[in-house]
């Protein structure tokens, strides 16, 4: 018997933010699965089985998606934002491909509103030209690489949205990446802090980088660095379609 895997995006929060395709395919789920404060983010019912985990299982937690899925299970590893984007759509497709028995598994990704898209949403529309996304984590990829992007990045003028900031385990990364887009030139580019992005406690804040401060950011914080040529319009900023 085969059932179905789905891996969702739970959006950056708000309710409102869950897509109707994502909350069709929470409501025909049989089991949910993902890390717990995502997991907590769906209501319980009859016939839903809840199984959250701690945030460093991810291969684990893929591997037990697949597993009730091939025992006829109707399940949704969920993520938050988008399920592509630094989330769990990656981890089930590299456990997918150690378990040949499971490749014919029906499998979806439904995608969400990612803490980027919200965050730049927030503020007008910095990402309104060429743009990257950086993760700061170094759990999973070097601090060099990390370095090296960074740099890259700046020189080629991207808008840049830098993912998990700054944690209790590792706030030297932060303040390690600010000082190298100072030193490539970004000092005077417009930076946005925006934190718990459309939560009650949500938080908007725009500076320049070389007054941003380490201190600015945590883990529930989405920051991105403008190009050189975005500007302000009042209180909104966003960068021009056009680069002369």
């Amino acid at each position: 018997m085969t059932g179905t895997l789905t891996i969702a995006g739970l959006g950056p929060g708000d309710e409102a933010m869950i897509t109707p395709e994502v909350s069709a395919a929470l409501a025909a789920a049989t089991d949910i699965i993902g890390y717990a404060p995502y997991v907590a983010r769906v209501r319980p019912r009859d016939g839903l089985t809840l199984h959250p985990s701690d945030n460093r299982g991810e291969l684990q937690r893929a591997g037990e998606a697949l597993r009730l899925a091939s025992e006829g299970r109707d399940v949704v590893v969920v993520s938050s934002g988008d399920p592509g984007v630094f989330a769990m759509a990656s981890a089930v497709f590299e456990a997918l491909e150690q378990a040949p028995q499971w490749h014919d598994l029906p499998i979806r990704v439904l995608p969400g509103v990612t803490a980027m898209l919200a965050a730049a949403a927030s503020a007008g529309a910095p990402l309104g030209h060429d743009f990257c996304a950086i993760n700061l984590s170094d759990n999973l990829k070097p601090w060099p690489v990390i370095e090296q992007r960074l740099r890259l990045a700046a020189e080629a003028d991207f808008a840049i949205a830098m993912y998990n900031p700054r944690s209790a385990s590792r706030p030297e990364g932060f303040a390690r990446a600010l000082e190298i887009l100072r030193e490539a030139g970004c000092g005077e580019r417009l930076t946005l802090f925006a934190r718990a992005v459309s939560t009650p406690d949500q938080r908007i804040e725009t500076v320049v980088l070389r007054e941003a401060r380490p201190e600015m950011a945590d883990m529930r914080t989405l920051v991105i660095v403008c190009n050189s040529a975005t500007r302000r319009a009042g209180r909104w900023v966003y960068a021009p379609r056009q680069v002369r």
